[in-house]
């Protein structure tokens, strides 16, 4: 018999028996609707991550930092980021673009609104990438010296603005306390009204002779020297201010790594705040003294004692992010891969989406039972129809064949209509779960997905199973005895 024969007798025999039929078919629809619909969840979740990083160009993208004092050798001692090695950086075959974190903290004046946040340096052809394209309302700078800059969403909302369009335009003052040098170098000049002469004249000069004397005096004039000198430098700060413009509005929703301030400007925009000193955060001091840049210019051009604590490089889609990390590896950097990142998270939605699926598959094994024992009562039915079929030619793999075919056919409905009903399972959830994000002020995503790789193993895992559930009854209808089952009717 052919595979057209055997399928035309299964679907004569199911439909003699319509109730069981439908009985066991539904078993199997239910069961593989629980499989689709929890699967989708683990792979709705996955492809909705999928979309941000190819939206935020994160696959493409790296960040460089410097090795940690642990993780040095020999041959690979830490080496602190400047210039120089963003220059070595871009001549890495496959880096389109390779740009600094440089960012700084700010006072911002909004109108009647007073607060601190930090601001970023970018240059436009970083803001050209993916990874700093979305944008609420108004439009990106143009070039390195607009007086425009990029504010973030979240930053308008806690301020109090909600209509992102009505800002663009709208003035934004930012302030930036910086220490300088010149305050440091005045305090040891006059401090509390106490001057170096007046220091001088304490000393006994007659006294200076005595060895125990001198060293008492010059540790005692050294220590309120750095002493003055720091206090000056860290207390008597300076303000840079300046008025810029609101040129646009980003929507927040760095994914990993990718670490982006509440205010971006013009690299160029941003010297305005940086050549005055030293951000007044402690922490920026004591960078400058660690890396010795303090008594540096702080006009960031040309200085190539200027040190960054990351770097962000955009390579070319065409290249393996592998053959970019290798290269940056081998100049002695750690690096952070977003697409390395993103393996990782697949490897999770894998195990996520196997223990989803088993849940599934212990339904289908339940159906598989109501399957075999469909098969197996329709044996006992059948027993003349197996007879005669055996006395007009049929061998035992043709029998074997029938039955198995015909759980096959149970299988195939089974499994078409569970992904159906189990596709309009998630898309009720998928509502429900929307309009719930919709009333707490969350961007409604869609958390199920049917994708066409779920679509065939639900098939495959559907008929699979329902063939082994007919494996049994198949060989044992094969073994039925022609002559007896004739004689019998």
């Amino acid at each position: 018999m052919t595979l057209r024969d055997l399928a035309v007798i299964s679907a004569g025999n199911l439909w003699r028996m319509k109730l069981r039929a439908v009985l066991t078919i539904s078993g199997v629809v239910i069961a593989i609707a629980a499989f689709v619909s929890m699967v989708s969840f683990g792979a709705g979740n996955q492809q909705y991550i999928e979309e941000q990083f190819n939206k935020l160009g994160l696959f493409t993208t790296m960040q460089v930092y410097p090795k940690r004092e642990k993780e040095a050798t020999d041959s690979l001692p830490v080496v602190k980021i400047d210039r120089g090695v963003l220059s070595r950086l871009s001549a890495i075959p496959g880096v389109n673009l390779v740009y600094p974190y440089d960012a700084f903290s700010v006072t911002v004046d909004m109108g009647d609104t007073s607060f601190k946040t930090k601001a970023q340096a970018l240059p436009v052809s970083a803001i050209r990438t993916r990874l700093f394209s979305q944008l609420a309302a108004g439009s990106a700078f143009g070039d390195d010296s607009s007086g425009t800059v990029i504010v973030s969403d979240d930053m308008l909302r806690d301020a109090g603005f909600t209509n992102f369009d009505s800002v663009i335009g709208k003035p934004i003052t930012l302030s930036v306390s910086v220490s300088v040098i010149d305050s440091g170098l005045a305090h040891i000049l006059v401090d509390n009204d106490e001057t170096v002469l007046d220091r001088l004249k304490k000393i006994k000069f007659d006294s200076l002779r005595n060895r125990e004397y001198r060293s008492r005096v010059i540790r005692g004039e050294v220590s309120e020297v750095v002493r003055r000198f720091v206090s000056g430098f860290v207390n008597a700060q300076s303000t840079v201010r300046d008025t810029l413009t609101i040129g646009a509005v980003r929507q927040t929703g760095g994914v990993g790594g990718s670490r982006i301030e509440d205010i971006i400007m013009p690299v160029r925009t941003a010297l305005r705040f940086k050549s005055g000193g030293l951000g007044g955060s402690p922490t920026d001091i004591f960078a400058a003294m660690s890396t010795g840049t303090l008594f540096e210019s702080g006009d960031g051009e040309g200085g190539g004692t200027e040190t960054f604590s990351r770097v962000t490089l955009d390579f070319d889609p065409k290249v393996p992010y592998t053959v970019i990390k290798d290269s940056v590896e081998a100049l002695g950097f750690r690096t952070f891969s977003f697409a390395e990142e993103f393996e990782q998270i697949q490897q999770v939605f894998l195990y996520l989406n196997m223990a989803l699926g088993l849940i599934g598959l212990i339904a289908l094994s339940t159906a598989s039972l109501g399957i075999a024992n469909t098969m197996i009562m329709s044996i006992n039915e059948r027993k003349r129809e197996i007879g005669v079929l055996k006395s007009l030619g049929a061998d035992d793999s043709d029998i074997r064949r029938l039955f198995l075919v015909e759980s096959g056919v149970i299988g195939t409905l089974g499994s078409m209509g569970g992904i159906a009903f189990g596709w309009g399972i998630t898309r009720v959830a998928s509502a429900i779960a929307q309009s719930f994000m919709e009333d707490k002020g969350v961007p409604p995503i869609d958390l199920f997905a049917l994708p066409l790789w779920l679509v065939l193993i639900s098939l495959a895992v559907g008929i699979g199973v329902s063939v082994a559930a007919g494996l049994y009854p198949a060989a044992r209808a094969a073994r039925v005895d022609p002559v007896a089952a004739l004689r019998n009717e």
